[in-house]
């Protein structure tokens, strides 16, 4: 019997301007594939500015995706004011690595669902979490593959000694240090 091949999906790109640069998703119909951070500014604060503006890419219509609309909301109130960004439905994830029975889908589904905003959680502790204690480089490997960071929030994995430890494979440890203090700072707050 031959599979069936699924049509590839059709991507919408939009651009968010952020107080970390540019962030740039990829959405379909079914959700969103990816978020990407483009390194383009270092982050500031921009605080009494209005909240960050969506700039659409594909031309950018009300024929626009409802899961990428969703997804910019999301982002657009998280910068705004993280508390509101919890109050709202998150949008549909649409990435392989996320519906496939792997340890990566587990530790980022369990990171998605149970560490909340102004929250951090070790390496060591997320992979008790997913079930295996002893996975903890493998947590390590699940955030480096994390195709939707922000919304899945691999900002919030920190070292077992407190350090926020690195992030974008080393190259955005300053953005994840503002992550986290945004996130703080707007609790406190």
């Amino acid at each position: 019997m031959r599979k069936r091949r699924e049509s590839p999906c059709t991507l919408e790109t939009a651009t968010l301007l952020s107080p970390l640069g540019t962030v740039r998703v990829d959405a379909c119909d079914s959700g969103v594939h990816a978020v990407r951070i483009l390194m383009d500014v270092a982050p500031a604060e921009r605080s009494g500015e209005p909240p960050p503006s969506l700039r659409p890419v594909n031309g950018g219509s009300a024929e626009t995706s409802p899961e990428l609309r969703r997804c910019v909301e999301w982002l657009q109130a998280y910068f705004a004011d993280p508390r509101s960004a919890g109050s709202l439905p998150p949008p549909a994830f649409h990435h392989p690595a996320l519906g496939a029975d792997t340890f990566t889908s587990r530790v980022l589904n369990v990171l998605f669902r149970d560490v909340k905003i102004g929250e951090t959680v070790s390496y060591k502790r997320l992979a008790e979490m997913a079930g295996n204690p002893r996975a903890v480089r493998a947590v390590g490997g699940a955030m480096r593959k994390n195709p939707i960071p922000l919304i899945i929030p691999c900002h919030r994995v920190i070292l077992s000694s407190g350090q926020s430890g690195p992030y974008m494979s080393g190259r955005g440890d300053h953005l994840k240090q503002w992550l986290l203090a945004h996130e703080r700072r707007r609790e406190e707050g």
